[in-house]
């Protein structure tokens, strides 16, 4: 059986809120909890390969193991792509610009070995690890790109999410009016979903003074895992009933 979720508006909804969350948990192991990038990447990675681990011998889809994929890309994004940035002086461009080429190179392997760059109908294991394996470092690369756009470009936390936010709604209209490949529409969205994530993350965290609302990492981290907790509830509310009428369907 299919281990992905239908493409539906509160799919994106769902992945906004892991990202942002991962941004504001990330920051929150290793900046308010001074746990330092290099350890908290270690730490974070861990537990992506943990929640890999499940998801990769589970038989089917199951939302709560699968968005803690998700949630774990994306916290492990945010510090390792700082460690790159931050701990080893790369800067935000050229951090940037090494995880674009990273996620290109594994987009363009997993097209050539799978034939497909599917997100609906993934089957084999390699494929399963190929999707994986861009998630993580599109969850990355946003991270890099969100700060980039925030720190170094002058917009600013709000000037960067509305920059991406305006992007993801040229998305939106291609996707309804024009007939370039949904794959392809996917891929970039869900790229760009990761440095609006990481900007409203940062919107969400940082003072006043900067630009941000104050919540801080903490108090951030709890609102937006509530919001995710929830839709998670709603979604496997939705997916029992849909599996309990298909039973009612074939019987």
């Amino acid at each position: 059986m299919n281990k992905l979720p239908q493409i539906t508006v509160a799919f994106w909804i769902m992945k906004i809120c892991a990202t942002t969350l991962g941004e504001t948990a990330g920051d929150l192991l290793s900046m308010t909890l001074d746990v330092g990038y290099a350890v908290s990447s270690a730490i974070l990675l861990s537990f992506f390969f943990a929640t890999l681990s499940v998801q990769l011998i589970t038989k089917k889809f199951h939302p709560t193991i699968y968005w803690a994929v998700i949630l774990a890309t994306s916290t492990a994004g945010t510090t390792m792509s700082d460690y790159m940035d931050r701990t080893l002086g790369l800067g935000y461009a050229t951090g940037s610009i090494i995880l674009v080429s990273i996620l290109i190179i594994t987009l363009i392997i997993w097209k050539a070995t799978e034939k497909s760059l599917s997100v609906t109908d993934i089957k084999s294991l390699r494929g399963e690890i190929f999707y994986w394996t861009a998630i993580l470092f599109s969850n990355t690369l946003g991270t890099a790109l969100g700060d980039f756009l925030a720190d170094d470009s002058g917009l600013g936390f709000s000037g960067g999410a509305i920059l991406i936010g305006s992007c993801l709604l040229l998305l939106i209209f291609a996707y309804r009016f024009t007939k370039i490949s949904h794959i392809i529409l996917f891929w970039v969205a869900f790229v760009l979903t990761r440095p609006f994530g990481a900007t409203f993350g940062d919107l969400l965290t940082k003072p006043i003074a900067k630009g941000g609302l104050n919540f801080g990492t903490i108090g951030s981290s709890l609102i937006l895992l509530g919001i995710l907790i929830v839709l998670i509830i709603v979604s496997i509310i939705k997916l029992n009933s849909d599996r309990e009428n298909q039973k009612k369907i074939i019987g």
